[in-house]
């Protein structure tokens, strides 16, 4: 109970602090209340024993005949415009209802109930409001008869009606609920007067002095011109009448710049737009703001889909695992490279025909096995001849050696022919000097090339 009373004391003084800084205020004056009240010591009871509800249907609730009269008085002043300190003393003849488990009986007959509390009132408008409504609470204690003493935490609601000059009517209820083992729940009824102890004092009527004579100011920045570097520029005092500058012209004032010298944005409170990667690319369009990039990929690296640490730029397989060796494909199997350059040596046509001679075919179906058992290996075959005859002929008959290559992989190795490719060069190409037999003979062949 001490302590609820010391917090209530506590929070009264902070709040009276923080209005004393009000210039205009309607708070309260210190002032003396009168009310006549009336005790109802049995609702509460049948409330707490049952409900609200229960006692207003059954019509349970006290009478006003049966109502104990009593009055109290009351000092009130306010801590701010909307909370009041109100302190109070009231007496009344009641025949108190003490509880069972306090162990002591019911009178038979009325006794002096006194009562004092300290409560704030908090109002929902300020006091030059013709009617304001407000809630109260606060902490209490009671003696009853002159040798039981309680204590109580009053709470209730009212109405506060002006009359003028600051003189009030208030009618108030409250439940004043049992803090204690011989306090009992109970009601009160009040109306009364509230009055200022004092008359309101007299504004002071205060003269101001003649303005004083002004020189003139032409940019009305508040700085006269005889001492405005910039009198025709509004400007602060710190700079003599001139504006704040910019010194990189970036439309943020220095004070206000923490890049002053280089141009910047506001966003960036005058700093350029920062490139956290150092790539170059501003972090606004930079996809990757930590991570170095290029421009073209929006400040991100040079994608590597395959994630064998070739850059799809550079990888011709970007989309299958590799080496560098081999330019970003998977490294070609030896046993398939030999397969193929073997089978190339070996590969013979009938002379001036694109007919295949039955010798190719053993070298070619190992080359039909390893383009199979690869989904992802792909050939090229080059068709050359030597310079006997001319590109007319030449040319055509090295492509159509390469499609009779093609033609015996897909149908009889059963080879997809989209893994294939063909070209013929005709003569364009020689290896060896067709001066000679032995060159022209090494000119005449089919190269095939593996690639993914």
């Amino acid at each position: 109970m001490k302590k609820l009373l010391f917090s209530l004391i506590v929070i009264g003084m902070a709040v009276s602090a923080t209005a004393q800084t009000t210039p205009i205020s309607y708070k309260k004056r210190p002032s003396i209340g009168f009310h006549f009240q009336l005790q109802d010591v049995t609702t509460a009871g049948l409330i707490g024993a049952g409900s609200a509800s229960s006692v207003i249907t059954n019509n349970q609730w006290t009478k006003i005949k049966d109502l104990d009269p009593g009055m109290s008085f009351q000092y009130i002043e306010g801590l701010n415009e909307y909370v009041d300190l109100q302190v109070s003393i009231g007496a009344a003849s009641v025949r108190y209802p003490f509880r069972a488990r306090s162990g002591v009986a019911v009178p038979s007959a009325k006794r002096l109930l006194l009562e004092t509390d300290v409560a704030i009132n908090v109002k929902m408008l300020k006091d030059n409001y013709f009617v304001v409504p407000y809630f109260t609470i606060g902490a209490g204690a009671s003696m009853y008869g002159g040798t039981y003493f309680a204590t109580y935490a009053p709470i209730g609601v009212g109405l506060q009606v002006k009359l003028g000059n600051d003189n009030f009517l208030t009618t108030n209820f409250v439940h004043r609920t049992a803090m204690s083992s011989l306090a009992t729940n109970h009601l009160t009824y009040n109306i009364g007067i509230v009055s200022p102890l004092k008359d309101k004092p007299e504004p002071v009527k205060v003269t101001p002095p003649p303005p004083p004579a002004t020189e003139k100011d032409s940019d009305n920045d508040g700085i006269v011109d005889s001492k405005d570097k910039c009198p025709t520029v509004a400007g602060v005092a710190k700079y003599d009448g001139c504006p704040v500058p910019d010194t990189d012209g970036d439309g943020v004032n220095d004070e206000n710049d923490k890049c002053p010298t280089v141009k910047g944005t506001a966003k960036y409170q005058g700093c350029p737009i920062p490139d956290t990667d150092k790539d170059g690319v501003n972090d606004e369009e930079d996809k990757c703001p930590t991570v170095a990039g290029v421009a073209r990929y929006q400040g991100c690296p040079v994608p590597d889909t395959d994630n064998d640490g070739i850059n799809d730029e550079e990888d011709k397989c970007p989309t299958l695992a590799g080496v560098k060796e081999n330019n970003g494909c998977p490294a070609f199997k030896q046993d398939v490279v030999k397969a193929v350059t073997e089978s190339a040596k070996n590969i013979l046509f009938a002379t001036g025909s694109s007919k295949l001679m039955s010798s190719s075919f053993k070298g070619l179906n190992k080359v039909a096995k390893a383009l199979n058992e690869d989904a992802n290996l792909k050939l090229t075959v080059e068709g050359h001849c030597d310079n006997t005859g001319t590109d007319e002929i030449n040319d055509p008959l090295s492509e159509n050696r390469a499609l009779s290559v093609q033609t015996y992989l897909t149908k009889k190795g059963k080879v997809d022919a989209a893994k294939i490719m063909v070209v013929g060069f005709g003569s364009k190409q020689p290896i060896a000097d067709n001066k000679t037999a032995k060159g022209r003979n090494s000119n005449r062949r089919v190269e095939l090339k593996l690639n993914y």
